[in-house]
Formats: structure tokens, C-alpha cells, sequence
């Protein structure tokens, strides 16, 4: 069977979380992260290796928190994403702080990852069935189609809000043979008392179907999708006006190649409930959640014994 590698973006600034590394931040009963949940389902799915894109200044405590551990049960690798990686011909600007996005982190791993693999966010629980599918989907073989063939996990909108603020969704649409045709960066998604809604600046609700499909940023790929992304992110930096904002994003870039026709991606729906810690306010909600998958029998007490 292939090889197949689970690529977690773990770099994030963590802002809305009040400035603290969201990603470490303990939700299971014997202190596992979020991360713990999502490497071993995908372990248990079938995947041989992960790979932690990070900031070089949180290696550290990212290596106590969880790689260390992890390296004990599963091949790992570190690719670090930093804002003065780039392209040749281009240097970081003095005003920018925030991160070049989800492309550039994906683009970090390229000398890491040879094999299909699957990318998500660190601080988001996805649930076991996407990770059963879309392992499936990366080892199949499929018929030349003149395309690229990917892959990404839709979920329903209602069941990956927040109850404490907005949040932001690649909202999708799929055609009947169950692909991608299209996906926009949304922001500001809300829970309301009909289901969901999108919250402009003056408070304006426009109302959202909640089992709509959404993307949560977990994708299936395989290594041809650096080349795309390279040539991209240059593409990204030539066009940028503001160059204390803006960002490289997967969702962006997969849209593109949909709309082009170089790139063919399946949607593989799943009916689990996302949950993570977009802000403070999630974490009790979270370890309710974990404490009741475990009562559940999903997850035994201590995860890894």
C-alpha cells in the first residue's frame, strides 16, 4: 500500500485565542492537545507519518508538548514556516508580521513530503470518518484524467461553528458527480437561532443554509501540488499592494485550479462534528466535548495507552 504522510499546520499566531499557542493548549483528561486526537485517528486511518509545520521560536515547546512523544509511535518531520522563506527576487517587508497563509505553510514541506498526503489546522478536531476517507482516497488508484487528482474533507456548516464569535469557512459548491466547482473564503459565519449567517461590518445577518458544504481545510494532495503552489506564491508576491496583509491561501489556490481545469477535486462528505479553540472562550466546550467522545466510547481515557 502507499505511503502516506499527514501534513499538520501548527504555525499559526494563535490571536484570537488571546495570544497564547492555542495549539498546545491541553483539552483531554490526561492532558492531550487537539493534536493528539487528530494524529491518532489518523494513525488508526492508516497514515505512516506526520509532518508539524511550525515557527522555529515555538520548536521548543512544541517538541515537549508533543513531538517528542509523538516520534515514539509515528515517523515524524518539522518544517518551519517563516516570513522571510521566499522566492528568489523577494525579501520580507519591514512592516509584515503576520504569516504569508496556508499555501506558503503547505509549500514549507515540499522537501519533506515525496508521497500523497493529507494537510488540516492544528487546532481543529475533525472526527474519524474524514480521516478513514480521505487516507482511502490518497492510496486508491485512479485513471489518468489529464488532471490533477485531489481530494478534501466537506463538512456541514452547522456542525463547525463556534458558539463564541465568527469564524471562517471556504463555503463549497459541488456538482452531481461530487466535485469541488468552486470554494470562496467566507468571513465571519455565525451561529443564529434559524442555523447560520454571515455578519457584515454594520451587523447585517445574511442568512447561510447550515448543511451547507464547507471546507475545514483538510485536503488531500499529492506532491504535484508543490510546483503549483511555488509558482503561485511568486505570482502572489509580484500582484500584493498591501504588504502588511494579504494571504496565500489553499482555498484560493484550489479554486483556481478548478476554474482552470488542472485540477479535478473529490469531495468526501463527512457528518462528524468539528470543534477547536478559534477563541478563549472554546476551551470548556472542547473538554466537554472530549469527556463525552470518551464516555462514548470513542477514545479511551488515557489516548495512547
Amino acid at each position: 500500500m502507499k505511503k502516506t504522510t499527514l501534513v499538520v499546520m501548527a504555525a499559526g499566531i494563535g490571536s484570537r485565542f488571546g495570544g497564547g499557542i492555542k495549539q498546545l493548549e491541553p483539552v483531554g483528561p490526561s492532558g492531550e492537545i487537539i493534536m493528539d486526537y487528530s494524529i491518532h485517528d489518523a494513525m488508526e486511518a492508516g497514515f505512516d507519518k506526520v509532518v508539524f509545520i511550525i515557527r522555529k521560536d515555538l520548536e521548543k515547546d512544541f517538541r515537549e508538548v508533543i513531538g517528542d512523544r509523538m516520534e515514539k509511535r509515528i515517523e515524524v518531520g518539522y518544517a518551519f514556516q517563516e516570513l522571510d522563506d521566499l522566492p528568489a527576487g523577494f525579501e520580507k517587508p519591514a512592516e509584515r508580521t503576520k504569516p504569508w497563509g496556508t499555501g506558503q505553510a503547505i509549500l514549507c514541506c515540499r522537501d519533506l513530503v515525496k508521497e500523497p498526503f493529507a494537510v488540516l489546522n492544528a487546532d481543529d478536531y475533525y472526527g474519524k470518518e474524514a480521516f478513514v476517507k480521505v487516507h482511502d482516497y490518497l492510496v486508491q488508484e485512479r485513471p489518468a484524467s489529464g488532471r490533477m487528482e485531489f481530494c478534501m474533507a466537506g463538512f456541514q456548516l452547522g456542525n463547525t461553528l463556534s458558539e463564541n464569535g465568527g469564524v471562517t469557512r471556504g463555503i463549497c459548491s459541488v456538482d452531481e458527480a461530487g466535485h469541488l466547482t468552486g470554494v470562496a473564503e467566507t468571513k465571519n459565519i455565525v451561529r443564529t437561532p434559524e442555523g447560520a449567517a454571515v455578519q457584515a461590518e454594520d451587523g447585517t445577518l445574511v442568512p447561510v443554509a447550515a448543511d451547507c458544504p464547507v471546507s475545514m481545510n483538510m485536503w488531500g494532495f499529492t506532491p504535484e501540488i508543490f510546483g503549483v503552489l511555488e509558482t503561485g506564491f511568486s505570482e502572489f508576491l509580484s500582484g500584493l499592494t498591501d504588504k502588511s496583509k494579504g494571504e496565500y491561501l489553499i482555498p484560493t489556490v484550489v479554486d483556481e485550479l478548478i476554474r482552470t481545469g488542472k485540477a479535478n477535486v473529490t469531495v468526501l462528505e463527512s457528518r462528524d462534528k468539528w470543534f477547536g479553540v478559534t477563541y478563549k472562550e472554546d476551551k470548556p466546550s472542547v473538554v466537554r466535548s472530549f469527556r463525552e467522545l470518551i464516555d462514548a466510547g470513542v477514545y479511551r481515557e488515557r489516548l495512547f495507552d
